[in-house]
């Protein structure tokens, strides 16, 4: 990856994170470090959607989160609209808080069930203006409104009067309140049904194209990533293993590891015959001591000694097309 360029508002290079593992901690003793993900290179460009898939346990809900700093790298640079915030306090981070939120995996656990609506929509309002109380209660129906919810009917009931699609509704009208260029999308429809993800799903497209967002879409399911990003990276075991467009990564996939999740999304066919030359053997190996080499090496049906001794780098296999494997499924551009 080249340096940051001027339209990214997110870059990160060689970005790291590792936390402590409690369950391997011993008494009067500090806890061990994990590392969840390391030397990941990714750039979301203003207006764009890049997507992040991978299966769980890849690390990725821990990269979103480390993107909007509510978690600390503890290796590489993090840079947002240009600005390096890798090492910044609390205090630092504040005046730019407001320019990056995020949509959590489960609509109704991020919602306090105690307090309205209304409340809820207005919370971040009330910390950072304005702080007039009919200005906010105008900004907050006319967020619910962009995300489909009456807000004379909406306003004054509380999250458990609401179906699991209408409360991720709530969420994003809440991210939304304060204007923000970045939005973390953590597997927000993941929790949902099939015809609700999809309503979920427009309306982010809708809203991004409406309001300028910059959306990082968190998933581990490739369907529904092609259906909303403009980049999509894959991810394995704290690891990047693949970055295209959507569209070329469907079409050449470049990765063992990106085609095997392409095999494996359904296809709504009764009559379609069933591929069962692919065959993906084991469980994702633990983070705590993953393989040596390529991390993949030992599900992948192409391993050769080589991805056991030396761990693969990202090199570009066609324009805009990034694969870190040491046998690509596709030629290797020049």
């Amino acid at each position: 990856m080249t340096g940051s360029d001027r339209s990214d508002l997110i870059f990160a290079r060689r970005l790291g994170v590792a936390l402590p593992n409690l369950a391997a901690k011993q008494r009067f003793q500090p806890a061990p470090m994990m590392t969840i993900f390391r030397d990941i290179d990714l750039r979301a460009s203003e207006g764009q959607c890049l997507g992040i898939v991978g299966e769980s346990g890849s690390g990725k809900t821990t990269l979103g989160r480390t993107l909007v700093r509510l978690l600390r790298p503890t290796s590489g640079t993090l840079l947002f609209e240009g600005r390096d915030i890798t090492t910044l306090d609390e205090t630092e981070l504040r005046p730019i808080r407001d320019r990056m939120q995020m949509i959590f995996q489960d609509p109704i656990s991020s919602l306090n069930p105690r307090r309205r609506v209304a409340d809820i929509v207005a919370e971040p309002l009330r910390v950072w203006g304005p702080h007039d109380d009919q200005e906010q209660i105008e900004i907050v129906d006319r967020m619910l409104h962009a995300v489909g919810l009456d807000p004379e009917v909406a306003r004054d009931k509380r999250p458990h009067e609401f179906s699991g699609g209408q409360c991720q509704r709530i969420s994003i009208a809440r991210s939304l309140v304060l204007g923000p260029k970045v939005l973390i999308c953590d597997e927000p429809v993941s929790a949902l049904d099939v015809s609700v993800q999809a309503q979920i799903l427009n309306l982010l497209r809708d809203l991004k194209a409406e309001y300028g967002l910059t959306l990082v879409f968190i998933a581990h399911d490739l369907a529904v990533v092609k259906n909303v990003s403009d980049l999509v990276a894959v991810m394995y075991l704290g690891k990047l293993c693949e970055v295209a467009e959507p569209d070329d990564l469907y079409a050449n996939a470049a990765h063992p590891y990106t085609s095997l999740l392409l095999e494996s999304i359904p296809e709504p066919d009764p009559s379609a015959t069933i591929d069962e030359s692919v065959d993906l053997v084991g469980e994702i190996p633990s983070s705590i001591d993953p393989p040596s080499g390529c991390r993949f090496r030992t599900r992948c049906p192409h391993a050769t000694e080589k991805c056991e001794n030396e761990e693969p780098q990202m090199r570009e296999v066609s324009a805009g097309h990034h694969v870190a494997c040491h046998h690509p499924l596709v030629a290797v551009a020049g």
